[in-house]
């Protein structure tokens, strides 16, 4: 299949460079207002909004939890929960495809299971489709559409190097995009990403990719593909390092399956996930608008429970 890069995608690649040579930028907390989701607030209040997952001893979801059973911690601080709901926010979700050379004997497969995946989403939940190799092309924007993502995921082909950190970056800068202009459109934000190998042309560096990572609201889910032949080897060990860490530090997951056909029960696991979480919200104790890093920690008092979510946020700057 030949391959044309987009007027898009070329554009995005060259912002890409341009935002790589700025200086960072000043970090914003995403809020629930006081109009929209919790009334009781005073105007003005940032809400600090973490979703949590919570799983028992066998790895199952527990969704039956109620507010008076989590507590969290800010900076070790125990913090009030303003806000918690078990209802199911929409998702916004942008599906990333490792379209490199040596995933040409795969291609199939890892169609077939991201189809999959795509067909379990809501009607109220939006999905993009983008394919990376030493190009990143946004196969098809966010869209409720089903068969609009299938026929992207089609267009799929394998050839070329690992761009996996321009990638993410991009798909970022994305969903930064999806704005609520009403209280209906709030969505929880993710990426679940497939990936076979170690980034070997991004004009991003991974630091760079997870500070974003870290001061989004995205949670990622990522899927690694081992091979025989690389599983040990120094490029697949930098792959693996690089998706545990965006999982981790965004309170999202990663799978490292040995073989191909794993692919449908993991997507499978992932939608079931993004259909069993709780959405939680404090105003921090903490006055300080000095951007630095805040830990956030979450435990539930029933035992046996294991609660996850994002390591932290940075806290507002003040204007």
């Amino acid at each position: 299949m030949t391959r044309h890069r987009s007027r898009r995608d070329l554009t995005l690649l060259l912002a890409v460079v341009a935002l790589v040579a700025a200086s960072a930028e000043s970090s914003e907390i995403q809020t629930l207002s006081a109009q929209s989701q919790v009334p009781s607030f005073r105007t003005g209040v940032d809400i600090v909004s973490v979703t949590v997952t919570v799983t028992d001893a066998s790895g199952r979801y527990v969704t039956d939890l109620e507010q008076n059973d989590f507590a969290i911690y800010e900076d070790r601080i125990l913090q009030e929960l303003n806000f918690f709901t078990r209802s199911q926010l929409p998702i916004a979700l942008a599906l990333l495809i490792d379209t490199s050379a040596s995933m040409e004997r795969r291609m199939q497969t890892a169609q077939e299971a991201a189809i999959g995946f795509a067909y379990r989403l809501r009607p109220q939940d939006l999905a993009s489709v983008i394919d990376f190799d030493s190009r990143v092309n946004i196969l098809e924007d966010f869209t409720n559409d089903g068969a609009r993502l299938e026929r992207a995921i089609r267009r799929t082909a394998a050839g070329g190097s690992t761009s996996l950190h321009n990638a993410v970056y991009i798909s970022l800068k994305e969903l930064s995009k999806v704005r609520a202009r009403t209280p209906d459109e709030i969505r929880r934000q993710s990426i679940v990403v497939l990936s076979d190998g170690e980034d070997t042309s991004s004009l991003v560096a991974f630091n760079e990719v997870l500070e974003l990572a870290k001061r989004s609201e995205t949670a990622t889910y990522a899927i690694g593909l081992r091979a025989q032949e690389n599983s040990r080897g120094r490029g697949f060990q930098e792959a693996e390092y690089v998706l545990r860490q965006l999982s981790r530090e965004t309170g999202g997951r990663a799978f490292f399956p040995d073989s191909i056909s794993e692919l449908t029960s993991i997507y499978s696991q992932i939608a079931d996930e993004l259909s069993s979480q709780y959405t939680i919200g404090y105003a921090s104790k903490n006055p300080v608008h000095d951007g630095g890093w805040r830990q956030i920690i979450v435990q539930t008092n029933r035992p046996g429970t294991t609660a996850r979510t994002k390591l932290g946020y940075y806290a507002p700057t003040s204007p």
